[in-house]
């Protein structure tokens, strides 16, 4: 098994490509070791000492180190994530398999809805797969008062080219498209 890796955005955080799906139709992210629990490989990478955060994407796994440097710690994370896939063990254990990871409610007023669908479809087609290249995805939350709040996951969280991409990228395409949208801000 050959895994990939590609460097992100966000000097802490690297992303790992292991050729087969990873949460195909689903993301999850754990910022500490508790949260892992249900996911069996994620638990395993926060095992690795500085290891600070896991992201699964669609075909991909991000791993954020919060101490230790990428020479010491990729061949660990490496190891991990190929032992992981010669196991046959699941990407997510019992409930968590079934259930989407339940991140809070979307807020927004009913009369906005089709507003909504409208900034998530663009989202959804223009956003999140640029930022799946760099390891990471962005989540539509809430909108109010004329601002879209939006949730960054992997790479994304904490990358110092966030405010940019989100101030600068996304909250430029939505005003275009979507009048009404007056900021972008993270959740």
């Amino acid at each position: 098994m050959f895994i990939q890796t590609e460097a992100t955005p966000n000097p802490a955080t690297l992303k790992f490509i292991p050729g087969k799906p990873v949460l195909p139709g689903s993301t999850r992210e754990y910022r500490k070791a508790a949260d892992a629990l249900e996911s069996p490989l994620a638990e395993k990478l926060f095992g690795i000492n500085g290891v600070s955060g896991v992201f699964l994407g669609h075909d991909f796994v991000t791993v954020t180190k919060g101490a230790g440097d990428w020479q010491h710690l990729k061949p660990a994370i490496l190891g991990t994530i190929m032992d992981h896939y010669l196991s046959d063990a699941p990407m997510l254990a019992g409930e968590a398999a079934l259930v989407e990871q339940a991140g809070g409610e979307e807020f927004f007023a009913d009369e906005h809805s089709d507003l909504v669908k409208t900034i998530k479809e663009l989202l959804d087609s223009r956003v999140r797969p640029a930022v799946a290249q760099d390891g990471g995805d962005i989540t539509f939350k809430g909108f109010k008062e004329g601002i879209v709040y939006l949730n960054m996951k992997g790479s994304c969280s904490g990358c110092p080219s966030s405010t940019a991409t989100l101030k600068h990228g996304i909250e430029n395409l939505l005003r275009h498209f979507v009048p009404e949208v007056s900021e972008v801000r993270p959740v």
